[in-house]
């Protein structure tokens, strides 16, 4: 079996208020990038990934004028997608959802969020992702209330054979400091929104112990935005959220290859999954932000992990028309775990 994360830039720009593709000459998302040749370049790699089930951060946004699984079912039906049925979970307001696109033959998945429901007062532990967190930021006795601007998904999944396992879709980041009236205020700021994405880290990790505690296999994937050497407040906070949510070596760890190589090193190559241009440097910026981790119990089936970067991966390069297409797709390359369910 193949799962897959993918962080499509601006899939929602691609799409019509009928949730129909736009193949037009229009301009997509993406710097420079028409909506028809990302369409195109697109539907390129999601062939060639030819996954049971796609983790797609940035999905088409959900909500009172659009849906996101139809957008997405619309997508997979123009490339004849294995993967060709969508599920959401929790909508939210930044036009970037997370959804799962997956093959129904191969799996039964359906939405199922965990933890207790909140009002805005919030609650401590670990409450449904939609919900509000009471947990102290900051050490001074009183407690912060966090919320995600993109709620995890939580998905049950069984496969063909029987197998039940979960999964938790993620797409975190720490916000930019707008709004700041000088440098003083953009550090604070900084400060806080960094604050604020470990602590939904916390409220991961959280539902990670009581899940992988309960003896149910998880994987967590998509796009962390964070990790080692990424973060100028990575030595006032001591650790990032991605070895937060991977956990101390204790019961229950989660494990990810390339996090783990990138953890073991500060200086030297390290695996890159996206590729940003820095306009004021003139130069493409390569960072490590999308992961697929996984407990104890599916590491020891010994999967196979792959980045499908363009320019690293020898299969990728020797195929042009997929090499081009990764390019124009997204700022960020598929991320593929082969594991035997």
């Amino acid at each position: 079996m193949r799962l897959a994360t993918y962080n499509v830039e601006w899939f929602a720009n691609l799409f019509d208020d009928e949730d129909e593709l736009l193949p037009d000459e229009g301009w997509s998302g993406r710097w420079n990038v028409t909506r028809a040749d990302q369409i195109s370049a697109l539907g390129q790699v999601f062939t060639a990934l030819d996954a049971d089930a796609v983790m797609v951060i940035e999905a088409p946004d959900a909500g009172r004028t659009h849906n996101g699984e139809k957008a997405l079912e619309i997508f997979a039906a123009r490339f004849d997608l294995r993967a060709r049925r969508a599920v959401l979970g929790f909508a939210n307001d930044t036009r970037q959802e997370i959804a799962l696109l997956y093959d129904p033959d191969v799996l039964t998945v359906h939405h199922d969020p965990q933890g207790q429901a909140t009002d805005a007062d919030g609650a401590g532990g670990a409450p449904r992702f939609d919900g509000t967190l009471r947990i102290d930021l900051d050490i001074d006795a009183t407690e912060d209330k966090v919320v995600f601007s993109k709620p995890p998904l939580e998905l049950a999944l069984q496969t063909a054979s029987g197998f039940d396992f979960r999964m938790i879709g993620a797409h975190l980041k720490s916000k930019a400091p707008h709004g700041a009236r000088d440098d003083a205020h953009a550090l604070q700021i900084s400060i806080a929104n960094r604050r604020k994405q470990l602590a939904q880290a916390v409220w991961m990790r959280r539902r990670i112990d009581a899940v992988v505690g309960a003896g149910t296999p998880l994987m967590v994937m998509g796009d962390l935005n964070d990790g080692p050497g990424l973060d100028v407040f990575e030595d006032l906070f001591g650790r990032s959220s991605v070895e937060v949510i991977l956990g101390n070596r204790g019961d229950y760890p989660l494990f990810d290859p390339h996090a783990a190589r990138a953890l073991g090193q500060r200086i030297g190559a390290m695996p890159t999954t996206s590729r940003f241009w820095i306009r004021p440097e003139k130069r493409f910026l390569q960072a490590l932000l999308d992961y697929i981790m996984v407990c104890p119990a599916l590491r020891a089936k010994s999967p196979s992990w792959r980045i499908w970067h363009p320019l690293d991966d020898p299969a990728c390069w020797a195929d042009p028309v997929l090499r081009d297409a990764l390019v124009t797709a997204s700022d960020h390359f598929p991320v593929s775990l082969d594991i035997d369910l």
